[in-house]
């Protein structure tokens, strides 16, 4: 069970590394297996890759245990992503997210796969271990379970699995169905009561750093859990995904300079993120949450 963790920003909009490191560890202690660093939610790509390289340095140097990252490392640009996904692997990083690129539309599987194709041979390590990244509302580009099938066949071992953030009803039992052998990972802990049986890896997820605690209980056999933990996702996903989740942790740590998003993203509306919070406070399960981050 994976938390696809925000970045903090200081006043001038730069990664916070001290907070940052402090969150992970935070979610580590509440309950996540993993992280999945510098993703949708981590705002990556509106960060230059100098901000970028500097997040994962600070992390890799923290003592954090690295074998439970996962970082993105998809960029627009190919050369980016290259330099970006040689880093991860280089720092000693379990693996690497990678979206396709994303400013060209009706990129054809071809195409894809030769990206794939020329970014493996270009970062030339044995050690990478890539994710795909199947976000078909940003990039553009949805992965069939053909082009996984054909990625994993082509490249073994290299190609560890796939994050699936399309929505879609049934498309990632199919890509479990396709290729057993891969790490699948859904985007919504809504899947993790029964995640297991469907052969899932767990899921990343923006809004578990807010109910990680949660989330691990139902992940690990509480089913009991299950109502509640879809209720906090379901309030938060009214909202844009980012800023609202800013909010909610912002008024977990009782500290204001989460709320600031990169922009183009804003932050939540004030009335807005109160009517939020008041509605998660009313879910007596998320008592427990806030007890739990006031004491990591």
């Amino acid at each position: 069970m994976c938390a696809a963790t925000l970045t903090p920003l200081d006043e001038r909009r730069e990664p916070d590394h001290v907070a940052l490191i402090a969150h992970c560890r935070r979610l580590l202690r509440t309950g996540c297996d993993a992280i999945n660093l510098l993703g949708s939610t981590g705002e990556a790509t509106s960060l230059s890759v100098t901000a970028r390289l500097g997040v994962m340095e600070a992390v890799a140097a923290s003592g954090l245990p690295l074998n439970a990252f996962m970082v993105g490392t998809g960029a627009a640009a190919f050369a980016d992503a290259a330099v970006l996904t040689r880093a991860a692997v280089g720092l000693g990083f379990a693996g690497a997210l990678v979206v396709p690129p994303f400013y060209f539309k009706n990129l054809t599987d071809d195409g894809v796969f030769r990206y794939y194709a020329e970014l493996i041979a270009l970062v030339n390590e044995d050690r990478l271990r890539l994710y795909l990244y199947n976000f078909p509302q940003l990039s553009g580009f949805a992965f069939s379970a053909a082009l996984v099938e054909r990625l994993s066949r082509a490249f073994g071992a290299t190609i560890a699995g796939i994050k699936d953030s399309s929505s879609v009803a049934g498309y990632p039992e199919s890509i479990v169905a396709a290729c057993p052998q891969l790490d699948v990972f859904p985007s919504t802990e809504a899947v993790l009561a029964d995640g297991k049986v469907k052969g899932f890896a767990g899921c990343i997820s923006a809004t578990v750093n807010v109910n990680a605690p949660l989330a691990s209980a139902v992940w690990h056999g509480d089913a009991a859990g299950h109502p509640a933990l879809c209720a906090t996702r379901e309030l938060i996903g009214r909202h844009q995904l980012v800023p609202a989740t800013r909010a909610v942790l912002a008024s977990l740590l009782d500290d204001d300079a989460w709320l600031r998003p990169l922009p183009p993203l804003i932050e939540l509306a004030p009335d807005d993120a109160g009517r939020l919070i008041a509605g998660l406070d009313a879910i007596p399960a998320f008592a427990a949450v806030r007890t739990a981050f006031a004491c990591a």
